[in-house]
C-alpha cells in the first residue's frame, strides 16, 4: 500500500475528472446534488469540448474546467471517463504529474483492464497505482444506474468506500472480487438497457398490430415494464413465482407464455447475453 495513503477519507473530496461527457456529467451532477463530501470548488474537469465545458460550469458551478491536463492540480481521486481507444494516450499524458502515484484511479471505460491502466500510468520508481475499475450503465444519467466495481490488489478498504461514494451518486453499486466478472456485468447491466429498449420497441409494435395507437401502445409498454420491475424489486418472491401468479391456467397470459416457450425465448436471451460477454472479453484483450 502507498505509504502516503490516508487511513480515512479526507473531506471535502478533491476529484479530477478526465473527460466531461454524459457519464462524467451524470456522476458530477449526482455528487454535487447528493453528497455532503463533495463541493464544486473541489472538482476539476479536463474536457476539450468548449460547449461541454460551458455546460459543466453553468449547471454545476465548477470553475476548474480545462481543455487539457497541463494545469491539473493534485487530487485524491482521478476519474478516467474517456473513450477506451483514447485511454492509453490520456494515461501517458497524465504520467507527467508525479503526484498521480498518490491518487486513487477510478476508470469508467469499458473493457480497459486494471493491468493496462497500471502499466500506462506507471511512474518511475513508484509502486503500482491503486485502481478501481467500474462498469456503470446509461440509467445513471437519471440517477437510476447500477455499477459493477472491482479493485486492484493495492486498493484499500478506504479506496473501495471512496469509489462507492462516487458511483453511488448515480445509482446502486455491486462489488466483485474478480475482474473477469466485469465482462459479465458488461453483458448484463452495461448492455442491458439496450435489451430493454429492444423489447419495448417490440412490445409497442405488437400493441399497434392489435389496434392500439402508437402513443397508447408506448404508454402501456413503458408503464408495464416500470410497474413489473418495481413489483419484482419490492417482492420477496422469485421472478418465476411472480410470473406464475399472473399466469392463470388456460388464460390470456398462458397463451402468450406458450408462444414464448415455443419460440424458446429463454435460449435466445441466454445466447444474446453470452455473445455480449464473449465480445467484452475480446475487446478487453484488443485494448490491452
Amino acid at each position: 500500500m502507498n505509504q502516503k495513503q490516508s487511513n480515512e477519507i479526507q473531506q471535502p473530496l478533491s476529484i479530477a475528472f478526465i473527460g466531461g461527457g454524459n457519464m462524467a456529467s451524470a456522476i458530477i451532477g449526482g455528487l454535487v446534488k447528493t453528497s455532503q463530501k463533495v463541493l464544486p470548488q473541489n472538482l476539476q474537469v479536463v474536457e476539450p469540448s468548449a460547449s461541454q465545458c460551458e455546460l459543466l460550469q453553468t449547471h454545476f458551478g465548477i470553475e476548474q474546467v480545462m481543455a487539457n491536463n497541463q494545469s491539473l492540480k493534485p487530487a485524491q481521486v482521478i476519474v478516467l471517463a474517456v473513450k477506451p481507444q483514447l485511454m492509453a494516450q490520456v494515461c501517458q499524458e497524465l504520467c507527467k504529474h508525479t503526484w498521480l502515484s498518490n491518487a486513487l484511479i477510478i476508470s469508467i471505460a469499458a473493457g480497459i483492464r486494471i493491468e493496462s491502466l497500471q502499466r500506462w500510468l506507471n511512474i518511475a520508481n513508484a509502486e503500482p497505482i491503486r485502481v478501481v475499475r467500474t462498469m456503470p450503465n446509461t440509467p445513471a444519467l437519471i440517477g437510476k444506474g447500477i455499477t459493477g466495481l472491482v479493485a486492484s490488489a493495492q486498493a484499500s478498504a478506504i479506496d473501495r468506500e471512496l469509489a462507492t461514494t462516487i458511483l453511488s451518486a448515480v445509482g446502486k453499486t455491486v462489488w466483485f472480487d474478480n475482474e473477469s466478472s466485469l465482462d459479465a456485468v458488461t453483458a448484463m447491466s452495461g448492455s442491458g438497457p439496450a435489451y430493454v429498449f429492444y423489447m419495448l420497441e417490440a412490445f409497442q409494435a405488437a400493441g399497434q398490430k392489435i389496434g392500439l395507437s402508437s402513443e397508447q401502445a408506448r404508454q402501456l409498454a413503458i408503464e408495464t415494464f416500470v410497474g413489473a420491475s418495481e413489483l419484482a424489486k419490492t417482492s420477496p418472491d422469485s421472478f418465476t413465482l411472480l410470473r406464475e401468479k399472473v399466469t392463470s391456467k388456460g388464460g390470456t397470459t398462458a397463451a402468450a407464455i406458450a408462444v414464448m416457450d415455443e419460440q424458446n425465448l429463454a435460449s435466445i436471451f441466454e445466447a444474446a447475453v453470452k455473445s455480449a460477454n464473449d465480445r467484452s472479453i475480446e475487446l478487453g484483450k484488443a485494448q490491452s
